[in-house]
């Protein structure tokens, strides 16, 4: 498994401003559901279930939203990067502005793990997220975070 397997191109987003962490879940939605035509509204609600049993803001700017969701076949992941970072109940306080969301089948299990570990580690890079946070076009932020992990495994 790899980031180019999970996240396509066009799921790649800068947003200017999300007013908050339900204004974003809902961004999220609206990307998924247009990348990948799933329900926005299931999405939301799942985003906001899980985040109620504790926040997936992880430190360091970054979150990690995820949710299982009928309907899907394999795990498919959304990039945000915010340009003003917004208050997300992040475990150190800090304000969020890297946004790597994962969306699972209901039932897949190991697979939703080992994605969520392959996402976290590749977020916890600073040279990674010092590159996600010098650029805006969503091509290059795609590249950054596909090719991070199989540069490092090569």
């Amino acid at each position: 498994m790899d980031l180019a397997s999970l996240l396509k191109p066009a799921a790649v987003r800068v947003v200017g401003h999300a007013t908050s962490k339900k204004r974003l879940f809902q961004d999220l939605a609206e990307l998924a559901s247009a990348v990948y035509g799933i329900d926005p509204s299931e999405t939301v609600n799942a985003l906001q279930e899980r985040e109620s049993l504790g926040p997936t803001g992880v430190g360091h700017g970054v979150a990690l939203p995820h949710a299982r969701l009928d309907g899907l076949d394999r795990v498919i992941g959304i990039f945000m990067r915010l340009e003003k970072p917004l208050d997300f109940d992040a475990v150190d306080r800090q304000p969020v502005d890297l946004v790597f969301a994962l969306f699972a089948p209901k039932d897949s299990g190991v697979e939703h793990l080992k994605a969520l570990a392959l996402v976290s580690r590749t977020m916890r890079d600073p040279a990674i997220c010092a590159k996600l946070r010098s650029n805006v076009d969503p091509a290059t932020l795609h590249a950054v975070l596909t090719e991070a992990r199989s540069n490092q495994a090569a």
